[in-house]
């Protein structure tokens, strides 16, 4: 009988991949900036990334042009993930702004920022989410905005807590918050996570971990900050998501889990 996958087993091995990140930087190959397709401590990616050469799709058959979302289109109130129900949800209230910007620090004015998220327990409103932790009645953890003039956006949600996903024995997902952005296409979007920082799982989970490169990485941790706090009511996280050059915000390349 074969002795199931333990962390250890996956510490060991994106251990191995990191050492040989690094003597391939020290060899002068280029910097991996984007989640690998194919990160063996990921159990599924092979099942999560197209395995076949690329085909050219005719742009005369597919939709090019997205909505125009306008103030009308997306109400300020839904922004706040805290007060979509008839109670206060349980945890950390907070924060969450930034700015989105293009590679030359220009703000990206009227962007599509939508959120999702697990509660404070680690439990997300979702079918295949049957881990025995409780479901806030009072949280159901999604929400989206515009950005300003500035390209400011800003949520008022509830820190999520980690939760267990199955990839080996007793594995573990760092607190996190789901990110989507819509460019002026269909075919323009930016999806991916902002955790938090300090976060024991870090080391441990080969979501975060198939990032390779160190600095990548720390682009999607957000900071805090406590001039974004307010007394007796929530604690702030800034996290700035930049869309392209070379300090873009790192995309999830496979398609994510929950």
């Amino acid at each position: 009988m074969t002795s199931p996958t333990v962390q250890a087993d996956i510490t060991a091995e994106m251990t191995t991949l990191s050492d040989k990140y690094a003597e391939s930087i020290a060899a002068g190959l280029p910097t991996e900036t984007m989640p690998r397709r194919d990160y063996t401590p990921y159990r599924s990616s092979i099942l999560r990334h197209p395995t076949k050469s690329l085909h050219h799709a005719d742009p005369e058959e597919i939709e090019l042009w997205a909505p125009c979302f306008g103030v009308r289109d997306v109400d300020p109130l839904e922004a706040d993930l805290t007060i979509q129900h008839g109670g206060e949800p349980v945890g950390e209230r907070m924060v969450v702004t930034g700015r989105v910007v293009d590679g030359e620090g220009r703000p990206i004015r009227r962007q599509l920022v939508e959120v999702w998220q697990a509660n404070a327990a680690g439990r997300y409103v979702h079918k295949r989410d049957q881990h025995p932790a409780p479901i806030d009645p009072n949280f159901t953890g999604v929400g989206r905005c515009l950005t300003d003039d500035d390209g400011w956006y800003r949520f008022t949600t509830i820190k999520p807590g980690p939760y267990p996903w199955r990839n080996h024995l007793n594995a573990w997902r760092p607190a996190h918050i789901h990110f989507s952005l819509f460019g002026t296409e269909f075919t323009h979007r930016l999806v991916t996570q902002m955790y938090f920082p300090g976060d024991p799982l870090f080391a441990l989970d080969p979501i975060y971990q198939s990032i390779v490169d160190p600095i990548a990485r720390d682009r999607l941790v957000a900071t805090y900050d406590h001039d974004l706090t307010s007394p007796e009511w929530s604690t702030g996280y800034r996290w700035d998501i930049v869309l392209t050059g070379s300090h873009r915000t790192v995309r999830e390349s496979d398609v994510e889990h929950i």
